[in-house]
């Protein structure tokens, strides 16, 4: 047996190079070198866009486990020119992996981590088993369940950069026991350390001292942390074990854990990037998610004790300045406690901030006004209908009862339904800009479909994952840029009025979409494409067909590379100024003020340089261009209907943006699209009333002038000053426009 590796050749790729342009938009460079390029020690620089699309691609087409088995040389050719369409077709932008691919896939990393290539997560918090994964408590067997498991699979996730969406309905907190044992915590830290004096001041004890008190003593559980993420999620897991008597069989209420090895902060993190939080940030962790379960001895775990303990977890690994904590809690439509913990304002600015927090629906659900006064005050709680995820794909196709039926939950921003342990797994098309550079939309979703399906080949790292992954083979062919194509090929936007309507249950007047046949018939022959190239792939693979096929992310940076409207969402204005912050240490600032782009210290973060970039949006000048300024909250749930009925199985991610005067109708349009949309959020629109706002709309006048002021290519200047350095990159970038998933 012999292993066989597809490589792109330097030919073809300089061949590439001369014929096709990328279509960079306006941030696009920017954004894609601080924030995928990866830095190449043997150049002394970071990659060029096409070394980064290349790693990409070999990262990805060597998932294809035909070659894993001396592969016949028909077989070599065909996935080499199929990596050969797929480089070119990235590098131009008319497509792109997502985020988390463009930065991972290709790496040692990615052959290290088998979850690597996998944003974003979904668990459910009960008891569980650890199973046959990289990560299982000495004190455990593989099949014993535990109630640290589900925190030990968010912790691990997050640490790894993806986001986690957690359900804590009441269904999953009844199989947690109640709380047997109060725990005595101690952290221990040696005075050797860099890190002593600031654990110290947070509650750590000196090594030497506590050894001397507890000479000859035995009455006490010690665990010396190896200076490794898995040492981290261990030692949380053996706290929250040891308060149940289920997993706490030397039956011992003292826990020492021993920090000395962990390194300080501002270390590097070899693999994933970045540099070290130090362990101060675990140490708070520590002893305030002791503190929430030693309350409740002797009684059970709430729902919003378990969104905490998740909270915290998230909050401690933000503390990495590289990883961001993405978290979506999914909690009881009827749980009001639930619902309004973020009233707690001590609590939010401490910690309830690391998560979205959701309720869970389904069709019979008749509530929405408590819904409606929460998103009214503070863009809050989202809705998740767990029964049309579970028994729909498009809604056009109809009721096909648990065609999904182990879906519990969603990803940090909604666009795909997940069952326990499973990953989203994501391709993002720019149809418009497809097109332009003359692609066939059908190639293009055909190797978007085989460039997914092949993630579900990687080697995950736990059994849960494992199970449910090369079950369903989820894959999620998103597009983004979609109202610049619609208004591009349709030349008006696809919701071309509204008729009176009754709805069929209640006997209320509703006004129903119109929608343009032509806008039907280009996302369903999308889609067409898509089921399509799986059914064929499958085959040639002897693998399950993907159980679900596409969606609409949010996207973000992603989309900024391209300069696409972002996921379904309209263009925030025509012509707006964006804000970008970078560290102030970044060497592109000094290209950025060589071209003349305006900067300024950002007044909410230190050490951080806010630069405007002045965009204009794609038909920005067509009297049919809406905004989510001037689109009605009525046409945006209407373009989500129309999405999740012709093109999404999945889901579509969607925030609605609506104006202070469009409050009142939250309520009746989501009786309206009950039997429609499977998830969404919303959030005022602000216009960019806030300082230093992230995009503030201007008008093509003063685009004009800003664009004028302009003078030169900042990629052409970077290179020339050649002052490139490791381990720098945008701040507050993320993988959605949300900016609920993270960017890596």
């Amino acid at each position: 047996m012999k292993n066989t590796s597809i490589t792109l050749d330097q030919g073809y790729i300089d061949q590439v190079k001369q014929n096709v342009t990328p279509h960079w938009g306006e941030l696009g460079w920017v954004t894609y070198k601080r924030t995928y390029a990866r830095w190449l020690p043997e150049k002394n620089r970071s990659e060029n866009w096409d070394e980064t699309v290349k790693r990409v691609i070999e990262g990805n087409i060597n998932l294809d486990p035909r070659l894993k088995d001396s592969p016949s040389t028909e077989v070599v050719n065909e996935l080499t020119d199929e990596a050969k369409d797929l480089f070119k077709l990235v590098y131009g932008l008319g497509a792109t992996p997502s985020g988390r691919n463009l930065w991972v896939s290709g790496t040692d990393y990615q052959k290290r981590n088998g979850d690597s290539l996998n944003n974003c997560w979904f668990i459910a918090i009960r008891p569980q088993k650890y199973g046959d994964s990289h990560i299982v408590p000495d004190y455990l067997g593989q099949k014993q369940k535990a109630v640290s498991m589900p925190f030990s699979f968010l912790f691990d996730q997050l640490m790894k950069g993806g986001g986690v969406g957690f359900s804590v309905v009441q269904d999953n907190i009844k199989k947690i026991p109640a709380v047997d044992n109060k725990i005595d915590l101690t952290i221990v830290i040696d005075k050797k350390s860099a890190s002593y004096a600031d654990s110290v001041k947070l509650g750590a004890t000196d090594k030497a001292e506590w050894a001397k008190q507890n000479e000859g003593k035995s009455d006490y559980i010690y665990y010396n942390l190896p200076d490794t993420r898995e040492g981290w999620v261990l030692a949380n897991a053996r706290l929250i074990d040891m308060h149940f008597n289920q997993t706490n069989s030397e039956n011992k209420n003292k826990l020492v854990l021993d920090i000395s090895r962990i390194r300080p902060y501002g270390a590097k993190i070899h693999g994933f990037g970045g540099t070290a939080s130090g362990p101060m940030p675990l140490v708070e962790m520590l002893f305030d998610i002791n503190n929430i379960i030693n309350n409740r001895v002797n009684s059970n775990l709430t729902s919003v004790d378990c969104t905490d303990i998740c909270n915290l977890i998230g909050k401690t690994v933000v503390a990495g300045n590289v990883r961001r904590s993405a978290e979506l809690a999914l909690g009881t439509s009827t749980d009001q406690d639930f619902i309004t913990m973020k009233q707690d304002k001590d609590k939010l600015y401490h910690h309830r901030w690391a998560s979205n927090n959701s309720v869970a629906i389904d069709s019979k659900f008749n509530e929405y006004e408590p819904i409606a006064n929460g998103i009214r005050e503070n863009g809050e709680p989202g809705i998740v209908n767990l029964d049309l995820s579970r028994n729909y794909g498009r809604i056009i196709d109809g009721y096909q009862k648990d065609i999904d039926g182990d879906v519990e939950g969603t990803n940090p921003c909604g666009e795909i339904s997940l069952g326990n342990g499973e990953p989203c797994n994501l391709f993002e098309v720019f149809p418009y800009i497809a097109e332009q550079e003359n692609w066939d939309l059908k190639d293009v979703f055909r190797l978007a479909t085989r460039f997914a399906k092949r993630v579900t080949f990687s080697d995950y790292d736990w059994e849960i994952s494992r199970n449910i992954i090369y079950k369903n083979r989820r894959i999620g062919v998103s597009m983004s840029g979609i109202q610049d194509w619609l208004l591009n090929d349709l030349g008006h936007r696809v919701v071309t009025g509204f008729e009176d309507g009754t709805d069929e249950e209640t006997g209320e007047k509703i006004k129903k979409p119109i929608y343009d046949p032509q806008g039907i018939k280009m996302v369903t022959a999308a889609y067409q494409a898509v089921i399509a190239a799986d059914k064929e792939y499958s085959k040639t693979l002897n693998c399950n067909e993907s159980i679900k096929h596409t969606t609409v992310k949010p996207s973000g940076t992603v989309a900024k590379l391209a300069g696409a409207s972002e996921g379904m969402h309209f263009h925030y204005a025509g012509y707006l100024i964006q804000r970008i912050r970078f560290q102030a240490s970044d060497p592109l600032l000094k290209a950025l003020d060589a071209c003349g782009y305006y900067s300024e210290p950002d007044i909410y973060s230190p050490n951080t340089t806010c630069v405007e970039f002045p965009l204009r949006a794609a038909h920005a000048d067509s009297k049919n261009f809406a905004s989510a300024g001037t689109v009605s909250i009525e046409e945006q749930f209407a373009t989500q209907a129309f999405l999740q009925t012709y093109w999404s199985d999945n889901a579509v991610s969607c925030t609605v943006t609506f104006q202070s005067d469009e409050g009142d109708k939250i309520t009746s349009l989501f009786k309206q699209y009950r039997h429609v949309i499977k998830s969404t959020s919303l959030l005022p629109y602000y216009g960019g009333s806030l300082k230093q706002a992230p995009k503030e709309p201007i008008d093509k006048e003063k685009y004009e002038e800003r664009k004028a002021q302009i003078t030169g290519d900042v990629a052409q200047v970077f290179a020339e000053q050649n002052d490139d350095q490791k381990d720098l990159e945008l701040v507050d970038q993320t993988d959605c426009e949300s900016g609920a998933c993270p960017v890596k």
